[in-house]
């Protein structure tokens, strides 16, 4: 009996952690997306499906649900093929390398307030060292935050230059555990670089690919941090992503209910964005028996 109950015992601290940080919270969140709440009175009155269909028929959600499509379609892509791309040249082993690679992870260990700041200062208007470039070499300066064109695609960069790192890293493990044995035998059949990188080293890096391909979206969906720092959703919500609109819902204006519908919502398309992804690329990713 006590064999039995052992291993229950060991694994209870992180279940009852699990059930209380995580568990608990998703379901109260579910709750309370049902209901109406201001953070101040007492009662919380069941009002159905009332939040999601006021949700559903906001055109700031649609504007939201947009910009977060077009953030994750473009930085998502961008990290990878950037991240492959470096990986293949700093997975040889040397000095050089290893101070590159540390150089790259080092944001993403790095505070995201920090970083969105730092960057605040380096696209101002006024008084950036972007703008500062622009205006030695003879060109006008740039209204980087302030142009609902722009901002984004500022933001992307931000985004990509802060997850870079961890991307890179985990495609150098991927990348040397590709036998060597294989590309010597590519290099006796005469194939070219790009042969055997689409023939042998892309296949193999595939389920790495699929790993951070899952991840990367996630995270483009949840991301927040830097877009409050930089932007607080603006221009004329030309940045204002899905979480940037919860936080605003729930926690300026203090809709708790309509904010926890809202992170149901993107609950469940992350659930279903996942699925249909494991469904078109499954297919495709080979793992080693």
């Amino acid at each position: 009996m006590q064999r039995k109950i052992t291993p229950y015992l060991l694994v209870l601290p992180l279940t009852l952690f699990l059930g209380i940080f995580t568990y608990f919270p998703i379901l109260s969140s579910l709750d309370l997306s049902f209901r109406e709440w201001d953070f101040m009175s007492s009662d919380k009155p069941f009002v159905g499906l009332e939040n999601y269909a006021l949700l559903l028929s906001s055109r700031d959600f649609w504007n939201s649900l947009n910009v977060t499509a077009i953030f994750a379609l473009v930085s998502v892509p961008l990290r990878l093929c950037l991240a492959l791309m470096i990986s293949s040249y700093l997975v040889r082993e040397g000095i050089v390398s290893r101070l590159l690679r540390g150089a790259l992870f080092l944001p993403s260990v790095t505070s995201a307030v920090s970083i969105a700041v730092v960057f605040s200062w380096v696209f101002s208007t006024d008084y950036g060292l972007v703008n500062g470039i622009l205006a030695a070499v003879g060109l006008p300066r740039v209204s980087w935050m302030q142009d609902p064109q722009l901002a984004l695609g500022v933001l992307i960069a931000v985004n990509t230059w802060k997850q870079l790192g961890y991307d890179v890293v985990i495609y150098i493990a991927a990348l040397q555990a590709v036998p060597r044995e294989l590309y010597d035998a590519a290099a006796v059949d005469g194939g070219r670089r790009w042969h055997v990188f689409r023939r042998v080293t892309f296949p193999l890096v595939m389920p790495t690919t699929y790993f951070l391909l899952i991840v990367s979206v996630i995270e483009a969906f949840q991301v927040f941090t830097i877009v409050d720092v930089m932007t607080r959703g603006g221009p004329a919500g030309a940045t204002d992503v899905l979480v940037n609109m919860l936080f605003r819902i729930g926690f300026s204006l203090f809709d708790v209910g309509t904010g926890s519908a809202l992170a149901v919502l993107l609950f469940i398309f992350l659930i279903v964005l996942a699925l249909v992804k494991a469904h078109v690329l499954g297919r495709r990713v080979h793992y080693e028996a």
